[in-house]
């Protein structure tokens, strides 16, 4: 036992002896440990910093990236770079979200519980949008989206935020919502992770091919995600004769329901998310419709836009928001709707007061009517489709954050308010990376009755930007005399976004097609190329190669 213990005892004894006598020396290694552990810790630091530089808002990006003991590993690569600006993302939506629900108790009027109702829904839609984009881009060999799907539902996330600072202005109750509107640094994330996403898209677009389109210019088609049983339903006759309907609205009590939104939580209630038809048959449906999140592939199909009406008369006025004072609000994914008149009832006194308002990507409207005064269509944001409709307004009747495409639709301008003009399109794009805007394609702008006998008392307007990056397009469209030869007007007539906004014109015609008296702005364009112009066509601005393949739908880039 004794000969067991010596040796231990010798050599502490050795070391006892050494750090008596290189107190120093122990000391600097010691040290030079520390310094080392620390220098790796400025490098990673650094690394992140050198990542962060390459983004619009590199303080918040640094800020959160470091905080914390190995907050994150260094990316490798800019794909990595992404995934963890969408997770910091993420992590503050949902935190203030948090902050968002528990500021529900401090609501003392209408105006603050309204403003407060919205940004919650928008903030849930928000984490709802992020939280997708980070699942869908995965690891390597398990990805589910593409970089083009991943810009959509970033863009809708930034704008759900957008939206709820908009509605609390309006309500003047920006002081009660600001501290979840501002504090948490969301949007300069999400801001982030766009411009970095942007960097990674595929150049090469859907419409390259063009030239190889002519022959299907004029056909009638339906984008890709339509398949060929709803594609058979959809080029039915205008009415739901011939169509298996999985749910009947009817007013006089011979259907399931006998109002719209019944049949629309009933189907929510489903187990599998397949397509689900509601007829809703003929008759004046007096209700506000809301399509929720997660409710997806719902289908209305009226008996014809003149006899399937879906009307309400919500408005700024009245105190809501302009998000919330829509007749119909479309959340739930490819939703399609035929044959069916929305109609915000408000009328022109009342300021904003929205018909349909739509959040649904991949959606699509056809044959529908859209009829209102102030704000009537709201392309709130995500990829939509709107062919051979028709869109009644006179101020900003079309406007959002939507990538979305109208084709051959009639748009008619109504008679305004005393002293006000008529403004057809404001499109809210608010960061230049958003895969977001306008096109109104192989359409006419026309006068509608109750403003033709005053025609030279009021003036129409293409566009004006709503928003910094505002992007609006007009191809091949028909523009009557009504139309402002300046065909653009300003923001409140000061200078803002003239040379950040994108607008354009591409082989209109008509009385008011000529583009010599049109604005001078540096953002203004008469486009000349087809190539140009395809980058706002179907298979460009709604689709594009990386998720709408050559299905044998005909149609490519849609010129």
């Amino acid at each position: 036992m004794v000969m067991k213990i010596f040796p231990f005892v010798v050599t502490l004894l050795i070391l006892i002896i050494l750090s008596l006598v290189f107190p120093r020396a122990l000391s600097r290694s010691s040290r030079h440990h520390h310094h080392r552990h620390g220098h790796r810790h400025r490098d990673h630091a650094g690394h992140i910093s050198r990542w962060c530089s390459q983004t619009p808002h590199p303080g918040p990006c640094n800020y959160y990236m470091t905080r914390g003991p190995d907050r994150f590993t260094a990316p490798r690569c800019r794909s990595d770079f992404r995934k963890m600006l969408i997770q910091l993302a993420m992590e503050r939506a949902v935190e203030a979200r948090r902050h968002a629900s528990q500021l529900g108790s401090s609501c003392v009027n209408k105006p603050q519980k309204a403003a407060w109702n919205d940004c919650l829904k928008l903030y849930d839609n928000t984490v709802l949008q992020l939280n997708r984009t980070l699942s869908g881009l995965g690891g390597t060999h398990n990805r589910s989206c593409t970089d083009i799907d991943a810009q959509t539902w970033l863009s809708s996330a930034l704008t759900n935020l957008d939206t709820c600072q908009s509605g609390s202005s309006e309500l003047n109750v920006s002081d009660f919502i600001s501290p979840i509107a501002y504090g948490f640094n969301v949007s300069e994330l999400i801001c982030n992770s766009l411009a970095i996403n942007a960097a990674m898209l595929d150049n090469q677009q859907a419409n390259d091919d063009h030239d190889q389109d002519r022959d299907h210019q004029d056909r009638d088609f339906f984008p890709s995600w339509v398949t060929k049983k709803e594609r058979r339903m959809l080029e039915s006759s205008a009415s739901a004769a011939g169509i298996k309907a999985n749910l009947v609205v009817a007013k006089d009590g011979t259907g399931h329901f006998r109002s719209v939104q019944a049949a629309i939580n009933a189907a929510g209630r489903r187990r599998v998310q397949s397509r689900i038809v509601i007829h809703v048959k003929k008759g004046v449906y007096r209700e506000n419709i809301e399509v929720g999140v997660g409710n997806n592939n719902i289908m209305l199909v009226g008996d014809g836009l003149r006899f399937t009406i879906i009307t309400s008369g919500r408005s700024v006025y009245a105190g809501y928001t302009t998000y919330s004072s829509a007749t119909a609000g479309i959340d739930g994914l490819r939703f399609i709707a035929k044959g069916i008149t929305f109609q915000n009832t408000a009328g022109p006194q009342k300021a904003q007061a929205v018909a349909l308002r739509s959040a649904s990507d991949l959606s699509v409207f056809y044959r529908c009517a859209f009829e209102g005064y102030q704000d009537t269509l709201m392309v709130h944001s995500q990829r939509q489709f709107y062919k051979q409709c028709y869109i009644y307004g006179t101020v900003d009747f079309i406007f959002g954050n939507a990538a979305v495409v109208f084709q051959n639709c009639i748009i008619y301008v109504r008679r305004p308010l005393k002293g006000q003009v008529n403004v057809i399109t404001a499109h809210g794009r608010n960061d230049p990376f958003q895969s977001t805007a306008i096109a109104i394609q192989n359409s006419q702008v026309r006068a509608a009755p109750d403003l033709r006998p005053v025609l030279g008392s009021f003036k129409t307007y293409l566009g004006r930007p709503w928003k910094l990056y505002s992007r609006t397009v007009f191809l091949k469209c028909y523009l009557d005399r009504l139309v402002s030869p300046a065909g653009w007007l300003e923001w409140n007539r000061t200078p803002f976004a003239l040379k950040t906004l994108y607008y354009g014109e591409y082989k209109n015609f008509g009385p008011a097609s000529s583009t010599r008296h049109r604005v001078r702005w540096p953002g203004f364009h008469v486009i000349n190329s087809a190539r140009v112009a395809s980058r706002f066509t179907v298979g460009s601005l709604i689709s594009g190669k990386s998720w709408l393949p050559n299905t044998g739908v005909p149609f490519r880039a849609g010129l």
